[in-house]
């Protein structure tokens, strides 16, 4: 009779914890839907071909968003650019060649730490570094080079975790048989290790894709009705530039707001959409 009853409470309990789980859970995610359904009802009726890539005029209150939507992708790909070769590199030296001992501690533990520093303060060292500095001005250079720097830690830290998730018997049945030892992280670790790999790349990008802060100090211009045509050209963007006709310009439609809203989140969804369809596939050639 006691057991029963301690497994009926034991059954309870469990209950209980699952609705506050559950509870938590829609309490999280209830809020998401209810912004992203404000954002796409206000924002479609404005949503149209010639919004998306017609050139900006009158001050910004009409025409079209397309300056900013290139500036975007600009900056994305020279994020990822500069991003994943240092941030791999780095990941792969940690995971299989650097030593376990204090220094390999601290630069993990100095990675951690500048991955949760403000996006404002990579902001202001690309303004100094690369813009002052080195002197390649308000840029798309300038600013992907500073978001590059600001989600290296990002991708170091999701690639080293990817590479140490690979069983170590695959380096060792691949050393055993002659291997070198990159020849078995360039064919065998690497591999099986693009999932995670992956993961850290789209995270980093996606908070390049968002981010105004940086790119309002080294790259992002208030209004250019024209296209970029060099590395070197400033370039409006998504971010800055919902920043700006949200809290710069007087008498902008509320619809152009939110259509540009929901258009910079179409962008960073579809490339979630794209890295979870690669990532599925290299999932599915896993051996593990």
């Amino acid at each position: 009779m006691r057991k029963t009853q301690s497994t009926a409470k034991r059954y309870t309990i469990q209950r209980i914890g699952f609705s506050l789980l559950t509870l938590v859970a829609i309490a999280t995610v209830l809020p998401i839907f209810l912004i992203v359904y404000l954002i796409v009802m206000q924002g479609l009726p404005a949503l149209s071909w010639e919004f998306i890539t017609g050139l900006p005029s009158d001050g910004m209150r009409s025409g079209g968003i397309l300056p900013a939507i290139v500036g975007t992708v600009l900056l994305t790909f020279g994020t990822a650019i500069f991003t994943m070769p240092f941030g791999i590199g780095a990941a792969i030296y940690l995971s299989e060649y650097a030593t376990e001992n204090r220094w390999t501690r601290m630069i993990r533990l100095a990675i951690i730490s500048l991955a949760g520093i403000p996006s404002v303060v990579y902001g202001l060292f690309g303004l100094g570094l690369f813009v002052l500095f080195m002197n390649m001005g308000t840029s798309i250079l300038a600013g992907a080079l500073t978001l590059g720097v600001m989600t290296l830690p990002v991708v170091i830290s999701a690639s080293e975790e990817a590479l140490r998730v690979v069983p170590q018997s695959f380096r060792v049945v691949s050393i055993s048989l002659g291997a070198t030892q990159w020849q078995t992280i360039r064919r065998i670790v690497l591999p099986q290790a693009v999932p995670g790999i992956l993961t850290g790349v789209i995270l980093g990008l996606e908070r390049a894709a968002g981010e105004t802060a940086p790119i309002l100090f080294t790259a992002a211009a208030f209004y250019l009705p024209q296209l970029p045509t060099s590395p070197l050209d400033a370039t409006m963007a998504l971010p800055y530039h919902l920043y700006v006709i949200s809290t710069q310009v007087p008498g902008m439609p509320t619809d152009i707001q939110y259509a540009t809203a929901l258009v910079l989140i179409v962008f960073v969804l579809s490339m979630n959409i794209i890295a979870t369809a690669i990532r599925s596939r290299a999932r599915a050639r896993r051996q593990w």
